[in-house]
C-alpha cells in the first residue's frame, strides 16, 4: 500500500518499491480492493523480496523505511549507497487473513493500516526534502515514524525509495 501511495502522491518526485524478507505469493485481494477504492493504480503491483533491491544492478535507494517489528534481530540487506533508514511500524492486516478472521475484520484492518500509512506518506511528502540535509531528513523521517508508534503492531515488510524516476 505504501508503494502505491508514494508513487501516486509523490508527483514524480520519487519512485517507491515495497519489498520484504518473506513476501507472500500474491498481493492481498483486500489490499487491491482498498487501493482500487482509493483510486490508486494497482496494475503491476506484486510481492517482492528485498533481495531484488540489494544487488549491484538494483536502483540506488535514497531512503529505506521499515514497517515491521517482527524482523528485529534479523539481518537486513546491505543497501548500496547507504540510504537513510527509518521505521514506521504499522499493524499487519495480512496477519488477520492468515488467522482466518472474517472479511469485515480483515477489511477494517486494511483500512486502518492504509490510514496509518497515508498519514505518514503525506507527512513525508510535505517535506521539502530536496532542501533538507541528510541529518534533518533523517530526523523528520524518525519523527514521522514515532507519530503513530503507540498504535502500531508488528508488520512484515519495507518500502524503498529511490531518487530515480
Amino acid at each position: 500500500m505504501a508503494e502505491a501511495l508514494l508513487n501516486a502522491l509523490g508527483g514524480g518526485r520519487l519512485c517507491a518499491y515495497s519489498a520484504g524478507a518473506r513476501p507472500a505469493d500474491r498481493v492481498s485481494p483486500y489490499a487491491l480492493e482498498l487501493l482500487d477504492a482509493q483510486g490508486l493504480m494497482t496494475e503491476g503491483l506484486r510481492c517482492k523480496n528485498w533481495g531484488e533491491f540489494a544487488g549491484p544492478a538494483a536502483p540506488t535507494m535514497a531512503v529505506v523505511i521499515t514497517v515491521c517489528d517482527m524482523l528485529t534481530g534479523e539481518a537486513c540487506p546491505s543497501w548500496p549507497g547507504q540510504p537513510l533508514r527509518a521505521h514506521w511500524g504499522v499493524a499487519d492486516p495480512a496477519a488477520l487473513e492468515a488467522a482466518g478472521a472474517s472479511g469485515a475484520e480483515i477489511r477494517h484492518a486494511y483500512t486502518q493500516a492504509y490510514a496509518g500509512l497515508a498519514e505518514r506518506v503525506l507527512a513525508f511528502l510535505s517535506l521539502s526534502f530536496e532542501e533538507l540535509d541528510r541529518a534533518e531528513l533523517e530526523r523528520h523521517l524518525n519523527e514521522i515514524g514515532r507519530a503513530g508508534a503507540a498504535a502500531s503492531l508488528p508488520n512484515v515488510g519495507e518500502f524503498l525509495l529511490t531518487e530515480e524516476k
